[in-house]
């Protein structure tokens, strides 16, 4: 049976790879994208279409699907709390039914880096983080969120502190704390975490729980 898989956000960094990825599997598409236009020339006909705003999304609009992966991401931290908001109007929709199972892209903040500390400790000690810092805050709030959300059918991933742009390589997979590479680098691509996620899709190892990756 082909899996029926949704993407929100799939024309942003991480979206647009773990679509393409999707797509390359063999995976029934639905792109959940503000610009049809752009999605159109990313993906041409291979991915089903719904074009309108992460918040304008139905029940109607996902309840058919296997899977939803919220790729959904501001760089604005004036609207930090969207990363929240979303999640908590996803986890309503999917309360008590084993579909959609609901597949959350967290950031590193919330990642334990020993000591009792996490990555948001040391973000919060950083000189002139204004401009940033409220999204990690509220990731680590969507996190804890996650955390109490017995009733729904969710997995989420965290990506290693530098999440970037670029083409998919091995990765290894962590639980709860922050990796590193053998180089000492804890960075990964969006290509790579399309990778990961598209495999955790295909392959559940997780169930109600967060874990991590990094680039070998």
């Amino acid at each position: 049976m082909t899996l029926k898989v949704g993407v929100i956000g799939a024309t942003g960094m991480a979206g647009s790879e773990i679509t393409k990825e999707a797509i390359r599997r063999g995976f029934e598409v639905t792109a959940f994208v503000r610009n049809g236009e752009k999605a159109k020339d990313m993906f041409g006909d291979q991915a089903h279409l719904v074009v309108k705003d992460a918040f304008e999304i139905q029940h109607a609009d996902i309840q058919n699907l296997d899977v939803v992966v919220d790729a959904f991401a501001t760089h604005d931290s004036t609207k930090a709390n969207q990363h929240v908001d979303l999640a908590a109007r996803l986890i309503e929709f999917a309360k008590n039914a084993e579909k959609p199972r609901l597949f959350f892209i967290l950031g590193a903040g919330s990642l334990e880096t020993g000591n009792g500390q996490r990555l948001i400790d040391k973000l919060e000690k950083m000189p002139n983080n204004e401009s940033f810092i409220e999204i990690p805050r509220h990731q680590f709030e969507e996190y804890k969120m996650l955390t109490d959300a017995t009733d729904v059918n969710w997995v989420a991933v965290s990506p290693s502190a530098t999440f970037k742009p670029g083409d998919a390589t091995e990765y290894v997979l962590g639980h709860n704390a922050l990796l590193t590479n053998a180089e000492g680098k804890s960075e990964i691509t969006a290509g790579t975490m399309a990778k990961v996620i598209n495999d955790e899709i295909e392959h559940p190892a997780h169930h109600n729980e967060r874990f991590t990756a990094v680039d070998k």
